[in-house]
């Protein structure tokens, strides 16, 4: 039988199937290199990289719940010289396309980060990071349509690079963000990220993590990220990529019905390192079974 078409077109660039992981759950690459195949992936996606290096925020910095993950790691990177010198590098022997993670405290280091890689060739394009919650700065980029809007147009003129921006699930209304990320040039959306979140011990009576709060991963954020995702659908005409709480093919399929052109796998990887590549197997199998030929069929077929 012959193999289902997973190829999947985001603006410029062509992905060879539609998987990738989530920002910060698999490191730069290099770090799964052992465990999997990095040329199976569709795109490898970045840990986050800001101007200077970031160490992140005080131990504990993850607790695992019953159907999620509590975590509050705080951006750590060390910075963009040393990624551009000693972590990119080590992709240029592998195909898929590398899209880096961009952080900053305000716009000019959001836009001194997108021109210091605009000239690395092995950096393909930039996930544009608006919505992270266990940090103090950055975030308030990624809440209002003008703060969106004013980001994206900023790194639009930086970069001739595909420049995906991937928003906040803590807003009133997403799609409104959406409108303005399309509308200042972006060429994909990536939603959701965590949601905020925290944990007390109550038997020291004080939060269990060193930063206070964390975001949230894992199955629980799945109802919450398809629905955001179906909401996008509707109100832009620009490639989504979904994520949150993606473990299987099933789960990858949701996504696409609801409208999706790609997803990441996140949490997941931390439970199961070769669990993007058992999703990726999980599509096919999918596929094959339901004769669903080309992937391009399933993306918003669930809103037809």
């Amino acid at each position: 039988m012959t193999k289902p078409d997973l190829s999947v077109r985001i603006g410029d660039l062509t992905l060879a199937n539609p998987v990738m992981p989530a920002s910060g759950t698999f490191g730069y690459g290099e770090e799964f290199s052992g465990l999997l195949d990095l040329n199976e992936l569709g795109a490898i996606v970045s840990k986050a990289v800001s101007l200077g290096p970031r160490y992140g925020n005080p131990p504990p910095r993850l607790v695992e719940l019953n159907s999620s993950l509590l975590n509050s790691i705080g951006l750590q990177n060390p910075g963009v010289e040393e990624f551009a010198k000693k972590k990119l590098p080590f992709l240029e022997g592998y195909r898929p396309p590398v899209i880096v993670n961009v952080v900053g405290n305000d716009l000019d280091e959001y836009r001194e980060v997108v021109e210091r890689l605009e000239t690395e060739p092995r950096a393909n394009g930039f996930e544009i990071n608006l919505s992270c919650p266990n940090v103090k700065k950055g975030l308030e980029f990624g809440t209002t349509p003008e703060g969106v809007g004013r980001i994206t147009s900023l790194l639009r003129k930086a970069t001739r690079k595909p420049l995906w921006i991937k928003l906040s699930p803590m807003v009133a209304n997403p799609p409104d963000l959406a409108k303005a990320a399309e509308e200042a040039g972006a060429d994909a959306l990536v939603a959701i990220n965590t949601l905020g979140g925290m944990v007390i011990d109550i038997e020291k009576g004080k939060p269990v993590l060193g930063g206070r709060f964390g975001g949230v991963s894992g199955p629980a954020v799945k109802p919450v990220a398809v629905k955001y995702v179906w909401q996008l659908y509707e109100a832009v005409s620009i490639p989504i990529v979904g994520v949150g709480g993606i473990s299987s093919g099933e789960d990858a399929i949701e996504f696409f019905m609801a409208g999706a052109t790609a997803i990441q796998v996140g949490t997941a990887n931390f439970v199961n390192p070769r669990a993007m590549l058992e999703t990726l197997d999980g599509i096919h199998e999918w596929m094959a079974v339901h004769d669903v030929a080309r992937l391009s069929d399933l993306i918003g077929s669930a809103h037809r």
